[in-house]
């Protein structure tokens, strides 16, 4: 698991169903983290050594639907900057960020902040929070969000490009047919973004 993180990350060795089991089983004896101390509990399990403990943290969030807090985005944007990779940010983005701009209405200066940010991971949720919205995305703010960087040479960047075209293909197909006709892609998100049309 450690050698599949590329090393980023030290892990205890619990497979994804085993750890969920065990959240779930911790969760059944002792309850989801009172409202006053959530924050807190969270901050702690992500200071964490091991990435399984990353995760249950942020399952927690989820499951806890705390994205319905409107003051939440604080301890998401929290977990962003902290202890980053692209299998936490894509959890993050799509899950609670996404989530969040839901319930409370897309924030697009703080999104566009995002965006312009220089650390990647940052920007890859910028371009990745709408991923789970299906026909509900806002395609002028999407491109707006991915022109400045259709040159990255920055992987995880192409790669969060081609991934968010690809999943607007399959609701509006014409309007990734248009963006690819009208700007080059760089082949990682080229290859991402034709795979369902």
């Amino acid at each position: 698991m450690k050698a599949y993180m590329k090393g980023e990350f030290d892990f205890i060795g619990v497979k994804s169903n085993a750890r969920k089991l065990a959240l779930r089983e911790c969760i059944s004896e002792l309850g989801v983290p009172k409202d006053s101390e959530f924050n807190a509990v969270i901050k702690e399990m992500w200071m964490s050594p091991y990435r399984e403990v990353h995760y249950c943290a942020q399952e927690l969030v989820e499951r806890k639907k705390w994205w319905r807090q409107e003051e939440s985005i604080i301890l998401i944007e929290h977990l962003i900057r902290n202890n980053q990779w692209w299998d936490s940010i894509d959890f993050i983005a799509a899950t609670l960020v996404g989530s969040y701009f839901k319930c409370h209405g897309v924030d697009k200066t703080r999104i566009r902040s995002w965006n312009q940010e220089n650390d990647i991971w940052v920007v890859r949720t910028s371009i990745l929070f709408q991923l789970k919205y299906k026909n509900e995305v806002d395609l002028p703010f999407l491109s707006e969000l991915i022109l400045p960087h259709l040159e990255s040479q920055e992987f995880f960047i192409q790669k969060a490009i081609g991934w968010i075209l690809r999943q607007v293909s399959k609701s509006n197909p014409d309007f990734v047919r248009g963006f690819m006709s009208e700007h080059l892609l760089k082949p990682t998100s080229h290859r991402e973004a034709i795979k369902y049309i």
